[in-house]
This record gives structure tokens, C-alpha cells and sequence, in this order.
């Protein structure tokens, strides 16, 4: 299932893990494993973010990548199932016909 995974690092954590590595090798990991379809690095709420997009196989592989992130960074760390534009309109089109029915 296409899913959004939301990390928001926070900011004393997220520096130590910069100074020491642990960021860029936790990043690395992630991107390795998760081999994203899209991934954007940004501040948000003031703190390191990231917005990774990424096909959650198996809802069980929610803790193996949720928890660096946890630990390492004392993250904010959300996992929310998403749509590309093509589902959405497969998702309006069976509104409609359930609506029409």
C-alpha cells in the first residue's frame, strides 16, 4: 500500500545524531530499504523533517521503520496510508456509481 511516512525529528536529538552521524545513516538505511517513490527533507513545526512515500508491504515492517527514527531522534514518526491522482479518480468514480445505485 502507497503510504506517507512523516518523521519529524526533534531538535536537541536530531542535532547530537548530526554531529555524531546517526542522521545520515539512519536516512540512508531508510532510503535503502524503503526504496521511496518520492521523499522530501524540510523543516517543519521548526524541527528536521521528512515526508517519505514509499510502498508499506507489510503492515508488520511498521516497527523495523518507525523505531530508528523514534530512538535515534525522539521523532514524531506518522505512517498514513495515500493516493496518486489516478486512484483518486478511480475512488470518485466508485462514489459516484455507489451514489447513482
Amino acid at each position: 500500500m502507497r503510504t506517507l511516512l512523516k518523521v519529524i525529528c526533534e531538535v536537541t536529538a536530531s542535532n547530537k545524531a548530526i554531529i555524531d552521524g546517526t542522521l545520515g545513516n539512519i536516512m540512508k538505511s531508510s532510503m535503502d530499504n524503503l526504496k521511496p517513490e518520492a521523499s522530501y527533507f524540510l523543516a517543519t513545526e521548526g524541527c528536521r523533517s521528512a515526508f517519505i512515500v514509499f510502498d508499506l508491504k507489510d503492515p508488520s515492517d511498521i516497527p523495523s521503520i518507525g523505531e530508528p527514527f523514534f530512538l535515534s531522534m525522539n521523532a514524531k514518526v506518522e505512517f498514513s496510508p495515500v493516493m496518486n491522482a489516478e486512484y483518486m479518480q478511480k475512488g470518485l468514480e466508485k462514489c459516484q456509481k455507489s451514489k447513482d445505485n
